[in-house]
Order: structure tokens, then sequence, then C-alpha cells
């Protein structure tokens, strides 16, 4: 199966934080990988903008470092890498004084195409640029912005920050990237569920017992210590990515696939989740890897806090509050030095109303299980009977739909989810972007658990690095006759 692939028109990109670390393996790379995929037109242009003296020349050398560092493998050498260099520019820039901006109005402002600039930097920073980049004319009413999280810590910084970019741009021109949304398999989602009858007419709490959501990393929090241990696993992880896919599960069908109409269904979602009870909610904090604890300290050692209650794993059960999912529970769980690296959603069917095999047959249950990361795919797992004489034995057994399987190369190719979302914001489609009124309901959610483990002084209970995270959490789903999926590769 040969992948379709739409160019998109003439722009200019402006990429403030032009030298961070996210641009240099994440938003450089993809755009590299466009290029060669013929998506991004040769005439585009690449300004980089940051606070860092250096000319064009010397831009186009770190981003050229970058690309063999960490462009998947694209080959660079035929010529293409040094062809899509010359579409790079760069200006030294001050986000909260003068200096640049004339010089960075002149390469963009005026032009006929695209434009779309960028902020890939603090937060703190957002209002700075936007306010500049409409003193100095660069913004007009086709202009887009692209904003990275955190979209604030809680929902008054929240209210704050969104109030501050609706100063000088409108909500249609704001893109408010989760990367989550532009993974294969999160879009794939949709069409699962609305693009085949076989799935929606049971898609409702008459026959689905609950639904998981995990999100596990082998890695701690390594070099972000510092802003992870502000954050934790409940800001970092749920309140936007486990949000997003909770969003997609449960949302009604909207009435056409456009962003409005999407983004209206998720909303109700997060309007519509029941408030947390405490006994409800597990946090963790990973210990020291026993066979090296000096690379791999333990939580509190990483973080530079030895009294820290912060969490870096989450687990907890949580209802949405309507009549199609009245009474079947959706658990989140996520965490860091887990066992594997993982991220999977899994929809547990009831089980059978009667068995006509007897108690010998044993306890089997239908599970739709989508794989995000890694070996993106879709498995369906089916009850049969076990080959052999001997009596009416039953197993389950995968259907699976494994892209590098079912579609062949092409179809598994990794398009990075950033390479898609920055081609939806040339496009102009805003359907994979958070709009203000969602990330304000879901800090509307979320501060209440926050303010209430922070009033009851509760202390993250210790997991093994290497583990499935406490052994609370396992006891959260085995009180109700359930258990969490094995997390693995």
């Amino acid at each position: 199966m040969v992948s379709r692939v739409i160019p998109v028109d003439p722009f200019d990109l402006v990429i403030f934080g032009g030298t961070g670390d996210l641009a240099r393996r994440k938003i450089l790379p993809g755009l590299f990988r466009r290029y060669c995929s013929s998506q991004m037109p040769g005439d585009a242009r690449i300004i980089g903008a940051a606070r860092s003296e250096m000319d064009r020349a010397a831009y186009q050398a770190l981003v050229a470092e970058a690309i063999r560092e960490f462009g998947g493998g694209r080959a660079c050498e035929d010529g293409t890498l040094d062809k899509f260099l010359e579409c790079l520019d760069y200006v030294a820039i001050d986000a909260r004084g003068t200096g640049g901006w004339e010089a960075l109005r002149d390469k963009v402002a005026g032009s006929d195409r695209i434009e779309a600039y960028y902020f890939s930097v603090a937060p703190s920073l957002f209002g700075d640029l936007a306010e500049r980049l409409q003193s100095y004319g660069m913004a007009d009413d086709t202009s887009r912005i692209v904003v990275e999280k955190p979209f604030g810590r809680d929902l008054a910084s929240a209210r704050a920050l969104n109030a501050t970019l609706a100063r000088y741009f409108d909500e249609k021109q704001i893109y408010r990237i989760d990367h989550y949304l532009g993974k294969e398999t999160v879009q794939n989602l949709m069409a699962i569920r609305f693009g085949n009858m076989l799935f929606e007419p049971l898609w409702n709490s008459q026959f689905i017992d609950h639904i998981q959501i995990t999100v596990a990393e082998t890695v701690g929090v390594g070099g972000r210590g510092e802003y992870y241990d502000k954050s934790g696993a409940m800001r970092d992880m749920v309140q936007n990515h486990l949000m997003q896919l909770l969003c997609l599960i449960a949302m009604e069908p909207p009435a056409r696939f456009d962003p409005d109409a999407v983004r209206d269904e998720k909303l109700k979602v997060i309007r519509a989740l029941e408030p947390v009870e405490p006994h409800h909610i597990v946090r963790g904090q990973y210990d020291a890897d026993p066979d090296d604890p000096e690379n791999m300290p333990d939580y509190r050692t990483a973080v530079g806090d030895a009294r820290s209650k912060t969490e870096s794993f989450l687990a907890m059960k949580t209802h949405v509050a309507n009549w199609r999912w009245a009474g079947t529970p959706i658990y989140l769980r996520t965490g860091k030095r887990m066992a594997a690296r993982s991220s999977e959603i899994s929809v547990v069917f009831k089980d059978t109303p009667h068995s006509i095999f007897g108690d010998e047959a044993g306890r089997h249950r239908n599970v739709l299980a989508i794989r995000l990361q890694p070996n993106e795919g879709i498995t369906l797992g089916v009850t049969i009977k076990e080959p052999g004489p001997g009596g009416m034995r039953l197993i389950d057994v995968p259907l699976d739909m494994t892209f590098a399987d079912a579609l062949g190369p092409e179809g598994a190719e990794n398009v990075d989810a950033y390479e898609r979302l920055i081609m939806d914001v040339i496009r102009g489609n805003q359907t994979l972007f958070m709009r203000g009124d969602e990330v304000e309901a879901a800090w509307a959610w979320t501060d209440p658990i926050i303010d209430g483990w922070t009033a009851r002084g509760d202390v993250p209970k210790p997991y093994d690095s290497g583990s499935a995270g406490p052994d609370a959490a396992d006891q959260l789903m085995r009180r109700e006759g359930r258990e969490w999926r094995k997390v693995e590769v």
C-alpha cells in the first residue's frame, strides 16, 4: 500500500526557540522528512529565531547536525539535505526587547504566502512574542501561531494564558499542539469508531465493562527533574495527553469531521467527567534501580528533594456521567521507570450473559487494544476453541492489525506526530489541536483532584523501578474484580 502525499502551499514558518531541544529533535527533522516526501514545497522558508548570535550558515550547520542525529535514518548525503538547508534562514532575536524584530519583519512581512509562527519557548514568553508580532506588522488575519504545552499549571493560569493570546490573535489562529493527537493510531481510533458499523452499536455501557488507558515510560525524570517536580504525572501527562485519549474514546459521533464539530464533542466529555474520589487515586514515586543505583537513582534523588511529594506514577478511576457511559469506569494510568515503554487504550467488553460451555471453559472477554507505541496497531481478542480433541476448551487469540504487517512498508512508515501536525497548521486544519475552552475545562476537572491530595498531605507510595507501579494500583482494580493489562513491549 502506497501512502498518498498531498503537498501544502508555499509558507513561511518562523520557529521561535529555533536552536532549542524541541526544534533540534522534532520540528526541524520532521520538516526535513516532509521535504523528502515532496509534501513541503521547495520554495518554503523556515526561519529560526533565538537569542544566540549566529549567521545563516552557522544555523544551517546546526540544523544539518540535528537532522543527521535525529532524522530517523533519512539519506542526507544525496544532495537532498543541501537543498533543504537552502530553505533555512536565521535571525537573532530578543523576545522581550527590540533586537532582531525589524530584521525578522523584513524577511516575512508583506509576503503573499502562508505565515506561521511556532512558539517553541517557555509559556512566559508567549505574550511578548504575540505582542511584538502584531506591533511589528507580521501578523494578519491569516497568520497562525503554534503554542507548546504546558498550557498553564492550573485553571487560573490557563485562563490568563488564553486571555493573553486572545488579545492579539483569534481562536481560529491559535494551534495548541499535543503531539499525542498526531499519532497515526490515535487518528485511527476515530476511523475505527466512526468508519465501521461493527463497533459503534457496541460502544456503550451495555456492552463495555471498562476502559483502560495506559502510558508507561521506562525512563526516569532525567534532566527534567526541576521542571517535573513542579508538575508531576498529573500535570505532565494526565491533564493533557491522557485526557485527549479519553475524549476520543468516549465522545459522541460528531456531525461532521471538521475542527469545531470534533472539539465540541470532546469538550462535552470533559465537562461530563465526575469528580474522582480519594480512594480511587493511587500516586507513586519510583525507587532506585538496585542494579545501577548511581545512574538510575530514586525519584527524590533525581529531583534533588528528599521530601518531595510529587508523583512520578498516577492511577485513577473516573466516570463519564452521561447516558452512553453510565456505570462504565475508565481507568487512567501513567508512570515513569516502569517495566516497558508502552501506550495503549484497552476497551474491555463484558462477559457473555450466559456461558454454555461450563465452568471449566474459564472466563473470557473480548478486548479491543489500540497500541499507540511502540509497534502501532490494533488487536481484537476473540474467543475460540483450543485446537485438539478432548472437549471444548476455550482460548483467546488476537485478530492483529499491526500496521507493519497489514499495510506493508509504506503504510508502516513512522511519520512522526510533529510532521503531521505542522502540515495541518500550514493547511489551516485545527481538528487535532486543542481549543481554549477544552484546556480550561480539563484544568477545571484536574484542579480539585490536585488540591485534594495536597490538603490531605498524601505521600506517594514507593514502587520498584522496572515494575508496573505501586501494589495499590493493582488493588484499585482487583477490589472490583478487574486487572490491569500487562505493561509490555
